[in-house]
């Protein structure tokens, strides 16, 4: 329910919103997180506390507000961010600037560790002005790859200066988005509609696999492995549609589902229970996708405070494989999408997810948190 949320307002737009990794043996709920703002006159990375869990009341229901923990003046727009490891944050800029901050955590300040200067850049990297932005990160520690609207792919080591690997003309569009299928592959996906599967083993500049969607090349904005199945791939586009492809099938989607009035802006897996996925939308909405089974059975949580909730039926997607996101089990006949945010406001630019936590940012220059996501 709402009252899990807790909000702060922070007078900035907020364009990424991220957990830290736990470590592995972590019991405890996450409860750091760091954020990122475009759109302002002095941008900022700034890293956060959820709250002191010690404010729960006798039911356990959660009190506080994120809190400040330190922040850093950023150049340019926040376009991406990820954690490379517990300490190091890995920033994309639209200056095209890739820039490595660090944590102390011991005296709560934050650095920057490295920058590769104009990453992406339209003319010539020498230029002053010719940088072009840096529109998406991924780490798999230490490698770091970055896509740009140059349409560059740049493989960085986090310990060395220079690119490890550049593929310059990667592609003709813009690359909105990458993430890792495995250790050597990534996948990008670009303003007309396109999926590409890149092999960094080889040496070629062309992408092993493309995918697109049919007909009217919507451009896509992000997109996410399922963290288990790695051949399930969940896209979101500019029309607010919801594709699931599985890549060892074909070269179009397996399902296209109707989702947001506007533009997708991020897309994930929860990560240790992928039944359940996460999408946000320039429309103000923030989407929980439950494809778990028995959904007629659960108590559901999800009708309170007037939350629209749809029904799917499963007999409109392609049924093809055996996953909660490709079954062909007739007993699996719906799945279930709730709103988060039932009054919507302005663009929710980015979300973020690990155990029973959801952090969330906006247009509205606030930050939500909520603690208590499967309660």
């Amino acid at each position: 329910a709402m009252e899990d949320v807790s909000a702060k307002f922070v007078s900035q737009k907020i364009s990424r919103t991220r957990w830290r990794p736990l470590p592995a043996a972590a019991l405890q709920p996450p409860d750091i997180f760091a954020t990122g703002s475009w759109d302002n006159e002095d941008n900022r990375i700034s890293i956060w506390s959820a709250g002191d869990l010690g404010n729960a009341g006798l039911n356990g229901e959660y009190h506080g507000e994120p809190h400040l923990l330190c922040d850093i003046q950023h150049n340019g727009d926040v376009m991406d961010m990820q954690f490379l490891d517990q300490e190091r944050i890995v920033v994309a800029s639209s200056t095209g600037t890739v820039t490595i901050f660090r944590h102390h955590q011991n005296n709560q300040t934050l650095s920057a560790n490295h920058r590769w200067e104009k990453a992406h850049y339209h003319v010539d990297q020498d230029t002053s002005y010719g940088g072009a932005a840096c529109t998406g990160v991924v780490c798999n520690n230490p490698e770091i790859v970055t896509v740009g609207e140059d349409g560059r792919i740049n493989l960085f080591r986090a310990d060395q200066k220079d690119a490890v690997r550049t593929i310059d003309n990667a592609d003709s569009s813009t690359l909105h988005a990458v993430t890792f299928l495995r250790t050597t592959e990534i996948l990008t996906v670009n303003s007309i509609g396109q999926l590409k599967i890149w092999d960094l083993r080889q040496q070629r500049n062309e992408p092993s696999q493309i995918f697109s969607l049919a007909g009217d090349r919507v451009p896509l904005h992000c997109v996410d492995r399922h963290p288990n199945q790695q051949h399930i791939v969940a896209t979101g586009g500019q029309d607010g549609m919801l594709s699931i492809w599985d890549i060892r099938q074909g070269t179009m989607p397996v399902s296209l589902l109707n989702a947001h009035e506007a533009e997708m802006w991020e897309v994930h897996f929860h990560p240790s229970d992928p039944d359940h996925l996460f999408t946000c939308s320039e429309d103000g909405s923030l989407w929980h996708w439950d494809t778990s089974t028995n959904v007629s059975e659960k108590p559901s949580f999800l009708h309170q405070g007037g939350r629209s909730t749809a029904y799917l039926s499963h007999s409109t997607i392609n049924q093809s494989v055996v996953s909660a996101w490709l079954s062909n089990d007739p007993t699996k006949d719906r799945m279930e999408i709730t709103n988060l945010i039932p009054n919507q406001t302005l663009s929710v630019n980015s979300l973020d997810v690990l155990g029973p936590c959801l952090v969330y940012g906006t247009d509205a220059e606030a930050i939500y948190v909520n603690r208590q996501l499967f309660a």
